[in-house]
């Protein structure tokens, strides 16, 4: 959705002609919500049909690290607010806030005066021309929800959206930075305790937060009764993980280039692109927790443009042990737990808040957090072995082992063919091995590299004709594949080594009528995004070093196409996409990720039957055993795995 917030640091100057500065009434009878943090604008506003004076305020985003008094802070976000846009002057606040039969809100003060706070967003922002913003809807839907801010009104009046919600005190960044940025275990595991309850309530009604962080959680308005109890903001990001009509989970789908939520707490998954569900939040809190506990996170300090992905790379490549070295045990077991659960799992909230009863205090009155909903919301939470799984086995984790370069091999099955494969082959070897082939019938099928040495799988069902090839040090020589495309001549296998040679083979008997190619730094996913978008499928790929070389071609007999892209086997992934129909038909890897493109045929043939390999040396010892079962090698690359 639009931010406010960045439209007005655009700013340059301030609109002298608003009369009336925004401020803060000090009274505060009413513990409740505030609106998200900086996004939106605040003014006093009074109740004139109910005689009832209410005062609205706006607070910032938290991170300012600095203990202001409450009217100092509202007065300095004012000179913000007030502010005038680059384009032009921005509408002035309406000094009157009606919409519907909701009271009229006016700027008043009184003893009888109470705070909520509002939002305005501009109707002409993207997004919001014909609807209310979407994070209102959210609210709206939700209003009531555990935990989170009170939605009093919604409506539009003039040139903006307004809604018109609790107002909350600190957030937990601003109390962390108030105590010399350290928290107790005590206060963490109640921070736990109660973030667990409320995602668990956010959960239940079909949504998914998509931004768990400090600064979305706040504490109630100090010296009210709610100072303790702990609430939930800013659901900008939110999205369902249960369809609303169906009832049913949402489907997996992986887009690396879209990414939604905070670099420093995101979840790995999130960084990858894949499509939010219930771990996401809860491993989005663990981070959190760490960072309270903590301090800080070992991904923090990174910049650049690279940043997200220097960030999950780090994240991947910590394990709990090191992350949580300095935290009690109950913070590793929980990381654990949400790192690995299943991208549809249910969560065991009760399980996850029992990891934490022994850093409670006893004295529930004590608590530095309100844990109230561990047992107002729910069951009664039992006491759980935090190893096990409900029904006492052990549960296959998803991020295990430390990070490894094997070879991935991919096996189809087939009718019955012969297939032959060479690895360890030197530069000047290559020739006599595909001549042989070539001898007895053989086309190249696919190849591969190992520290510089070839891997080349030959066999008799590619159904090409003809076949070159070129060894070149330049990573997809440009010149020769355009030569050899002018004698209708198609890519049909790459691969690079380590030091930026590569083995370019084209073939004719291909199905392919034009083809493109890219090399990039990165996994060009928006590029191939934009080719599949023009009827290109992803045909071949493969890597130099850490540069990226993809092959993109019409008329391949794919109605679909998915990317896997993960730091490590993307097991999950796989999994999923082959219960969809989905069969790898290009794999490649450098040392930090492995890709996998994953297709649909237009012709729904007799189902492939596909299995995938990783070992550490050329799978030789494997091959015979996948014949015998007329699995063959389809697709091989060396790279990024897990051991």
């Amino acid at each position: 959705m639009p931010d406010l917030e960045g439209g007005i640091r655009r700013s340059k100057r301030l609109n002298k002609s608003q009369e009336n500065p925004i401020s803060l009434a000090p009274t505060a009878q009413r513990g409740a919500g505030r609106g998200p943090a900086g996004r939106g604008r605040g003014c006093r506003v009074m109740n004139q049909e109910n005689a009832k004076p209410f005062v609205a305020g706006v607070r910032g985003r938290g991170g300012t690290g600095l203990e202001l008094p409450v009217k100092q802070v509202v007065e300095k976000r004012a000179e913000k607010l007030l502010a005038v846009e680059e384009e032009g002057s921005v509408s002035p606040l309406p000094e009157k806030i009606q919409f519907g039969n909701s009271p009229a809100y006016k700027g008043a003060v009184g003893p009888d005066a109470f705070e909520v706070a509002m939002k305005f967003e501009r109707r002409n922002n993207k997004g919001c021309s014909s609807n209310p913003p979407y994070e209102w809807q959210v609210y709206s839907t939700l209003n009531g929800c555990y935990g989170l801010p009170l939605v009093h009104y919604k409506g539009q009046q003039g040139d903006y959206y307004i809604l018109v919600m609790d107002i909350l005190g600190p957030s937990l960044w601003d109390v962390w930075n108030s105590n010399n940025q350290m928290l107790s275990e005590e206060m963490v595991a109640c921070i736990a305790v109660e973030g667990i309850s409320i995602l668990e309530q956010l959960h239940l009604r079909g949504f998914v937060h998509g931004d768990v962080k400090p600064e979305n959680f706040l504490l109630g308005q100090p010296g009210t009764p709610d100072e303790k109890k702990l609430y939930l903001i800013d659901l900008g990001l939110a999205s369902r993980w249960r369809d609303a009509a169906s009832g049913s989970h949402v489907d997996y789908d992986q887009k690396p280039d879209v990414f939604r939520g905070t670099v420093r707490y995101a979840s790995v998954h999130a960084h990858l692109g894949r499509t939010g569900s219930r771990r996401d939040d809860l491993e989005s809190l663990a981070y959190t927790l760490i960072f309270l506990l903590r301090g800080k996170l070992p991904w923090q300090g990174f910049v650049g443009e690279n940043r997200g992905f220097l960030v999950c790379k780090k994240k991947m490549g910590t394990s709990p042990e090191m992350l949580c070295c300095l935290c009690p045990p109950p913070f590793q077991q929980f990381l654990e737990i949400v790192t690995n659960m299943r991208f549809d799992e249910e969560p065991n909230y009760a399980k996850l808040i029992s990891l934490f009863d022994n850093s409670l205090g006893s004295n529930v009155s004590l608590r530095p957090i309100k844990t109230e909903g561990a047992f107002k919301v729910g069951e009664k939470r039992g006491r759980l072995h935090a190893e096990l799984e409900d029904g006492g086995q052990l549960r296959k984790k998803i991020r295990l082992g430390f990070p490894a370069s094997q070879w991935i091999s991919v096996y189809n099955s087939r009718s019955p063919m012969k297939q032959r494969y060479h690895y360890n082959v030197l530069d000047s070897r290559l020739h006599q091995h595909v001549a042989k082939g070539k001898e007895d019938g053989l086309h190249i099928s696919c190849v591969a590299s190992s520290n510089n040495l070839w891997a080349v799988v030959m066999d008799g069902g590619t159904g090409f004709t003809s076949q070159v090839y070129e060894l070149s040090h330049n990573f997809l020589h440009k010149e020769w594949i355009m030569e050899q495309w002018d004698k209708n001549f198609y890519i049909t296998s790459v691969a690079g080594t380590c030091n930026g040679s590569a083995l370019v083979v084209m073939s004719k008997g291909a199905p392919y009528t034009q083809q493109s190619y890219k090399v990039s730094d990165i996994f060009p996913f928006k590029w191939i995004n934009k080719k599949w978008k023009e009827g290109f499928s992803v045909t071949s790929m493969t890597t130099a070093g850490s540069k990226w070389g993809i092959v993109m071609s019409r008329n391949a007999g794919y109605s679909n196409q998915v990317v896997e892209l993960d730091f490590l086997y993307p097991s999950e992934g796989i999994h999923r996409r082959w219960e969809n129909g989905y069969r790898i038909t290009s794999t490649a890897a450098t040392e930090d990720q492995a890709a996998f493109i994953l297709s649909s045929p237009k012709r729904k043939s007799q189902d492939i039957m596909q299995e995938t390999l990783r070992t550490s040396a050329f799978p030789c010892t494997h091959v015979k055993d996948k014949w015998s079962k007329n699995l063959y090698i389809a697709s091989i690359c060396y790279g990024r795995t897990v051991s």
